[in-house]
């Protein structure tokens, strides 16, 4: 269902639709880590204020039932690179320092895609997909990479290789550093700049203001060109950290003050575009990895003065967190922006999905599919508000744990979980209340086109990336 403004909005978008492929958009896609689907002002916060995401979705379109395709980092981010549910491209679990796999490189990403049509490319930010050489963005399709391999609880591989001029702080050096366990969370993470560590451990306090920094500096060098920004933050995903100028200035604790330095990036980037004369013609999208952890105390906490604050997000109306996949584990908060393509003050309710992204900028640039199977489709009519436009999903799959059919959600397996949960979400947003007994019929129905789903990825996936 959509809700859109005029008339005249349908209008402007029929006709942007007619000229976009001579002027391909640039693409900016700002992914948060463990942000809950209340966690933006235009979502419903009480306590964090995001200015500059809320003008994205009075300018554009907020859409309420976009999900992830995983309520954690490695397979949410192996989906959303590659149009496919994560079983179909590896089964990836979280992948840590000690692990040698990766996204497969003979998968197609968004980058490579992209790149085939002239786009410069960047991702600066948390990747997650291996940070072995193969798997590196670098050698997925990015001209540029910035940023930490993987979460930023994690530790580091000694066997990376070093930048000349890297930076090392805290006391180490290289011999310590080799000393290091891939086991151990000691350290902390790494700070990468292609495929060499460029700093170590990372400072994570200017984490947020240098990707911010990053990304505009390659929009301003490839102005002339489209671009394709993947931001990906390390934030909100703990432990925390802020920069002094937002370090104790929410209202939400350090959960809140890292949202709202994201929020303060979208508004440097989004200055940036305009001074540039770049914001016409650029498609900006706000999502989520998965939902928040389930916090109530602040024992990982690192900003000094903030020792007593409250770290957790907030998926309400949903149930659940990450880990899980009630909605509030999967269903993220999203906002599209595109000027005269996606009309402003427009909300979509319609079923999408990460895995949808793919599919629909390929559409919206004349970009080749890739050539072995995906998942997601092109959801174009629906971020135009085409009238009746609808999901393009029949069943939407929750880790081969659940599956979605219109209003109605059918969970198998998962944490939570203890025999069949039917609710209908039209009625039941928060799935309190289990109507499983009442409705066999649809029980039925809906498991039988699980375990199809199932005995598809199972004969149909491919495998990870190995060294």
């Amino acid at each position: 269902m959509h809700r859109l403004p005029t008339f005249l909005s349908i209008v402007l978008v029929a006709f942007a639709a007619q000229t976009r492929a001579a002027d391909p958009p640039n693409i900016v896609l700002i992914f948060a880590d463990d942000q809950g689907y209340q966690d933006l002002g235009v979502f419903g916060s009480p306590n964090i204020k995001t200015p500059n995401v809320d003008r994205l979705a009075k300018e554009g379109m907020r859409l309420t039932d976009f999900y992830s395709a995983a309520s954690v980092c490695t397979p949410s981010r192996a989906a959303l690179m590659t149009g496919c549910y994560p079983e179909r491209v590896g089964r990836l679990g979280v992948l840590f320092p000690r692990n040698t796999i990766g996204l497969n490189p003979d998968e197609t990403t968004i980058a490579e895609m992209l790149k085939a049509q002239g786009y410069a490319t960047a991702c600066i930010g948390k990747w997650h997909l291996g940070h072995k050489k193969p798997f590196l963005p670098t050698n997925q399709g990015f001209d540029l990479y910035f940023g930490i391999p993987y979460s930023n609880d994690m530790g580091v591989d000694p066997t990376m290789d070093l930048a000349d001029d890297i930076h090392w702080r805290n006391g180490y050096t290289e011999e310590k550093f080799r000393k290091l366990s891939a086991n151990s969370r000691a350290g902390g993470p790494p700070l990468m700049r292609g495929t060499e560590v460029v700093e170590f451990p990372v400072d994570q306090n200017t984490l947020t203001r240098r990707y911010t920094e990053t990304a505009i500096e390659f929009i301003t060098a490839n102005k002339d060109k489209p671009f394709f920004v993947y931001l990906p933050h390390t934030m909100p995903h703990i432990p925390l950290y802020a920069t002094g100028q937002f370090a104790g200035k929410s209202e939400a604790g350090l959960y809140g003050d890292t949202i709202e330095e994201m929020d303060w990036s979208v508004g440097q980037i989004m200055a940036t575009l305009k001074k540039l004369k770049l914001d016409k013609n650029t498609l900006v999208i706000y999502t989520s990895d998965n939902g928040p952890w389930n916090l109530r105390a602040n024992a990982t906490a690192k900003v000094k003065g903030n020792t007593n604050r409250k770290v957790g997000g907030s998926a309400l109306p949903l149930r659940g967190y990450k880990f899980q996949q009630f909605e509030g584990g999967m269903r993220e908060p999203t906002v599209m922006w595109w000027p005269g393509h996606i009309p402003a003050g427009s909300v979509c309710s319609e079923v999408a999905g990460t895995i949808d992204l793919l599919p629909t900028i390929a559409a919206i640039t004349g970009a080749k599919l890739p050539a072995k199977k995906i998942d997601g489709h092109n959801i174009l009519p629906l971020l135009e508000g085409r009238p009746n436009a609808k999901s393009p999903h029949k069943a939407y799959f929750y880790q081969s744990k659940a599956v979605r059919m219109g209003d109605w959600k059918l969970m198998v397996s998962g944490r939570g979980v203890k025999g069949k949960l039917l609710f209908n979400l039209a009625k039941d947003i928060g799935e309190k209340h289990n109507v499983a007994a009442d409705n066999p019929e649809i029980v039925k129905k809906l498991t039988a086109v699980l375990e199809q789903f199932k005995a598809e990825m199972k004969a149909e996936g491919r495998p990870p990336g190995r060294l």
